[in-house]
C-alpha cells in the first residue's frame, strides 16, 4: 500500500455536500487532508467522485446457482422451495470451489461500486456435517478472496443450530450449516485471533435467524462477542417470510421483531435483515433502537419476500442499508431503484425516499445507505471525509446519462436513468482496484468460475 499520495477531483461528494476542485491527501489508507485547489503532484481522478458503496448483506456461495431456481416445480413456488434447491446445489461445493465463487462475487461487487461487504457465511463444514482439519477452512476461504479481489470485508460467521423454533434437529441437507454454542464460540475466536490487525477487515456475529438458535444461545454469544469487541456488529435475518413470523407467534407468543426488541437492547451495531413484516408499533421502535435495517430489494423480490415499509421507516429516523444477499443481480443502482419503485408501487406517487435535507432521491438514497451500510459493518468508511478509509468511485464521464448533471443530478441519473451506476474506476482504502473498469484479476476469475460451475452442475 502506498503510505501518502494526494489525488485530485474537479468534481467530488464531500459528505453530502458537492465541491469542485479538491485535493484528497491519503495516508496508509485513510484520508487525511481535504483541500480547495489542485496539489503539486496529486494525481487526476477523471470523473465525477463519490463514496464506495456498502454492500451489508451477502450469501457469495448462492451467486453461484443464480438463474437456476426461476421455474416452478409444483403447484406453488416460495422462499422454502428455493432453499430445497440451494441445498442440493450446495452438497458438493469444496473449500476451493467457494473461494473460486467468492472472488468472483467481490469482482462483480467492486466493478458494480461495491467497496466493503459483510459475508453472512454459513457453509461451515463437510457435505456431511464433518469438520474440515480447520474447522474455520472455509472462513479462511471466503476472507482470502476478499483480500485477494481487494474489497474491504465485514466477517460475519452465522451460528445456525436448529430446523426451527424449539430446537427442531436439522436435516441432514443443513449438517454443513451446523455448530454447537461452544463450537461456535471457539471459531468466532479463532478468527479474531488469526484476522483482528488484518487491514480491511473487521469481525462480528451472525445468529442466523430465531428459527434456527434459541434463547439461550442468543442469551451466551451476544454477551461473548461485546466482550471481544463492543463495537462488532450483530447481523440476523428476521421477519424475513410470513410462515416465520406465524411460527414465531406460536412458540414465543410475539413477532420476531417485537420479541428481539423485548429481550435486547438493539443499538447501531445490530443488523436486522430483511425484517419485512412488521406492524406500526415494531416500526417505531426499531427506529428509536437505532438498529439497521439490511434491506436487499432485489432478492426479497425473486424470493417473495414482500416489500419493507421504507417510507415510514425513513420519516422516523430509521437507519438501512442494502445487501445484494443471494446475488441474483449485483446492481447498485438496481437496488436502489428498486427500493424506490416499491415505495412509489404501494403509495401510488412519485419521489417518496428523501428527507428535509435532501429532496433528490438519488442523492438521498446513496448517502443514506452508504453510511448506515458503513455502520452496520463497523467499517470505518461510507463518505469521502477526513479520518475516513478512502473508498470512492470514479463515475464514467462518457456515460450519455451523466451528459450536462450537476450535482444531485449525478446520482439521480446514476441510479434512475442508467442500467447500472457507471462506474469507471474504483478505489479501496486508496488504491486502485478497478480501473477503466477492468479488474486485474477478472479474466482468470471468470475462467476458473467456469470450472466451477461445469464441475458442481
Amino acid at each position: 500500500m502506498n503510505k501518502l499520495h494526494k489525488l485530485y477531483a474537479e468534481n467530488i461528494l464531500i459528505g453530502s455536500d458537492w465541491k469542485t476542485e479538491v485535493s484528497l491527501t491519503i495516508n496508509n489508507g485513510m484520508i487525511t487532508a481535504i483541500k480547495d485547489g489542485k496539489d503539486e503532484g496529486a494525481v487526476v481522478l477523471e470523473g465525477v467522485v463519490i463514496p464506495g458503496m456498502v454492500n451489508c448483506h451477502s450469501h457469495a456461495f448462492q451467486r453461484a446457482f443464480a438463474g437456476f431456481s426461476e421455474y416452478r416445480a409444483n403447484s406453488e413456488d416460495s422462499f422454502w422451495s428455493w432453499r430445497d434447491i440451494m441445498y442440493k446445489f450446495v452438497a458438493k461445493m469444496t473449500p476451493e470451489d467457494a473461494y473460486v465463487i467468492a472472488k468472483f462475487v467481490y469482482i462483480e461487487m467492486l466493478k458494480a461500486g461495491y467497496t466493503s461487504v459483510g459475508e453472512f457465511h454459513y457453509l461451515h463444514h463437510q457435505a456431511g456435517g464433518e469438520n474440515y482439519n480447520d474447522p474455520a477452512e472455509m472462513s479462511h476461504q471466503v476472507i482470502q478472496a476478499a483480500n485477494d479481489a481487494g474489497i474491504s470485508i465485514t466477517h460475519l460467521p452465522v451460528l445456525y443450530t436448529y430446523a426451527g423454533f424449539g430446537k427442531m434437529t436439522p436435516s441432514k441437507e443443513q449438517a454443513r450449516f451446523i455448530h454447537s454454542t461452544q463450537d461456535y464460540i471457539e471459531l468466532v475466536n479463532q478468527l479474531d485471533k488469526r484476522y483482528s490487525n488484518q487491514d480491511n477487515f473487521k469481525l462480528g456475529i451472525a445468529p442466523h435467524s430465531l428459527r434456527a438458535v434459541s434463547e439461550e444461545q442468543l442469551h451466551e454469544i451476544v454477551p461473548f462477542i461485546r466482550t471481544l469487541d463492543s463495537d462488532a456488529p450483530i447481523h440476523i435475518h428476521i421477519a424475513e417470510q410470513l410462515k416465520e413470523v406465524e411460527d414465531c407467534l406460536s412458540f414465543y407468543k410475539a413477532r420476531p421483531v417485537e420479541w428481539l426488541i423485548n429481550k435486547y437492547q438493539l443499538d447501531e451495531h445490530w443488523c436486522l435483515v430483511h425484517a419485512t413484516h412488521l406492524t406500526e408499533k415494531e416500526i417505531e421502535k426499531m427506529a428509536k433502537s437505532g438498529a439497521v435495517v439490511g434491506i436487499c430489494p432485489l432478492t426479497e423480490a425473486n424470493l417473495g419476500d414482500g416489500i419493507f415499509p421504507t417510507a415510514e421507516f425513513a420519516k422516523l429516523g430509521g437507519k438501512f442499508a442494502i445487501g445484494s444477499d443471494s446475488h441474483i443481480g449485483i446492481n447498485v443502482a438496481e437496488e436502489l431503484r428498486l427500493l424506490e419503485y416499491a415505495q412509489r408501487l404501494s403509495q401510488q406517487q412519485r419521489a417518496v425516499l428523501v428527507d428535509q435535507h435532501c429532496k433528490s432521491v438519488g442523492q438521498y438514497l446513496y448517502t443514506k445507505t452508504c453510511k448506515d451500510g458503513a455502520t452496520s459493518l463497523n467499517q470505518n468508511a461510507g463518505e469521502i471525509a477526513i479520518g475516513k478509509n478512502a473508498n470512492f468511485l470514479v463515475l464514467d464521464n462518457n456515460e450519455p446519462s451523466l451528459f450536462c448533471k450537476k450535482e444531485s443530478f449525478i446520482l439521480d441519473a446514476s441510479i434512475f436513468a442508467c442500467n447500472k451506476l457507471p462506474v469507471k474506476d474504483v478505489y479501496v482504502s486508496g488504491e486502485l482496484i478497478v480501473q477503466d473498469g477492468h479488474h486485474k484479476l477478472q479474466n482468470d476469475s471468470i475462467n476458473q468460475y467456469r470450472q466451477v460451475l461445469n464441475k458442481l452442475i
